[in-house]
């Protein structure tokens, strides 16, 4: 049901809903709680039933940790990625690896330097 809705609504509906989710992550550990998640879809209009929540609540929370997975919310809305998607991604982290010469997760601005040449 929630996967239909949001199929209709479209994309920004769809990122707008991922940048509320880091926004309101405010410790960055990638999880949401289950008042998190209902107010998110109250946010976006995304209201669905209490029964039907908790039903959804429960698909995604398999690991019964009251909390959710950002990814795995996404796969489970949204499905898997198809593969000319999982093809770009799988470039563009190459390309980031071989940026992140240090393998700390970030990239500054000189290390791009170092391999970029916009001349």
């Amino acid at each position: 049901m929630l996967r239909e809705t949001l199929s209709k609504r479209g994309v920004r509906v769809i990122t707008g809903l991922g940048k509320y989710f880091r926004r309101i992550d405010k410790n960055r550990s990638g999880f949401l709680s289950q008042a998190d998640f209902k107010e998110a879809l109250k946010v976006f209009h995304l209201g669905i039933p209490e029964g039907d929540f908790e039903s959804l609540w429960l698909i995604l929370d398999d690991s019964k940790s009251d909390k959710v997975d950002y990814g795995e919310f996404t796969r489970a809305v949204f499905g898997e990625m198809n593969e000319y998607r999982k093809a770009f991604v799988r470039k563009v982290s190459f390309a980031y690896m071989k940026l992140d010469f240090n393998k700390t997760g970030s990239v500054p601005m000189v290390d791009i330097r170092k391999c970029y040449c916009a001349k």
